[in-house]
């Protein structure tokens, strides 16, 4: 049966569900699931709508007629103008294809191809590029391309220019970085607005740049987390997708807090990209809204 994921976003106003359902009636399509907000501050409307060909519509035939997003897309194009929408549409089945950097920190690259390879994330993962050669192995028990595009001050512009050729040689949807611990520049993070998951390990905004756990550590933390968020050419302060956290106390050393810490950048993560790549994240201005 044919599925579908339907965003949106537009000014609130009173008649949007209405709008959209009627779209969805007429066509005998039915609702799966729906989540909606109204944001009283913004006064903006979200709204995640999954969809599909109603059961009553294929029982005439044993081969109902396909339904194309390209032609859902262009049907709804009338309604999106009328409500001033910004919307999408994709295929429920559709996997994003992601790649991941990373550099020589490797739980979160590791946790990351376990949780595809076992089907808990709905994702192909086409490459792995990382300024360091360390994880090539990792990536090759995972039948997953390594390329490794080492980066200097000097050869910052062009390591970057191949990435994004890279994204569009692989047809990439999404850039996820695993412990990537490189500054994107602002030419990378315009190019690819709202398209890169970074995992800051801290609880933001709190002990930023390098050690975060020692930080923590000399400030004698109860509690250590972890901050996914899209990357913008403001350092960790792009619109904040989840984050978690872990108590600690006095008798933990900094290492220790290092491996509790992993845990929770690795979890963190991996519902960030989850939520993502399933289409229940809309941006918000600064922040986000999460259909979870």
């Amino acid at each position: 049966m044919d599925s579908f994921i339907l965003t949106i976003s537009c000014p609130d106003r009173p008649g949007i569900v209405h709008a959209v359902t009627a779209f969805l009636v007429q066509r005998n399509l039915n609702i799966v699931d729906s989540s909606q907000f109204g944001d009283p501050t913004s006064k903006r409307f979200f709204m995640r709508m999954h969809f599909a060909a109603s059961a009553s519509s294929t029982e005439a035939t044993a081969e109902p007629p396909k339904l194309t997003v390209d032609e859902l897309r262009a049907a709804f194009e009338p309604t999106a103008k009328s409500l001033a929408m910004d919307f999408e549409i994709h295929p429920a089945s559709q996997k994003p294809r992601v790649l991941i950097m990373v550099s020589k920190i490797g739980h979160c690259l590791n946790d990351l191809l376990f949780r595809q390879s076992t089907g808990q994330l709905a994702i192909e993962v086409p490459l792995i590029v990382s300024n360091h050669p360390d994880f090539a192995p990792l990536a090759a028990t995972y039948n997953v391309p390594f390329l490794h595009l080492p980066v200097t001050a000097d050869t910052k512009q062009q390591q970057e220019t191949r990435v994004l050729e890279l994204v569009r040689e692989y047809q990439i949807d999404l850039v996820v970085l695993a412990r990537y611990m490189q500054v994107l520049s602002p030419m990378l993070c315009e190019a690819m607005s709202g398209r890169i998951i970074n995992i800051h390990h801290s609880f933001l905004p709190s002990f930023k740049g390098a050690r975060p756990y020692h930080q923590a550590y000399d400030r004698g933390v109860k509690i250590i987390g972890a901050t996914a968020h899209f990357v913008t050419s403001d350092l960790d302060e792009g619109p904040i997708i989840e984050q978690n956290v872990v108590r600690v106390n006095h008798a933990m050393s900094p290492k220790e807090l290092t491996h509790a810490g992993s845990n929770v950048e690795s979890n963190v993560l991996a519902t960030a990209v989850k939520y993502v790549t399933e289409r229940r994240v809309l941006l918000n201005g600064h922040k986000t809204v999460v259909f979870n």
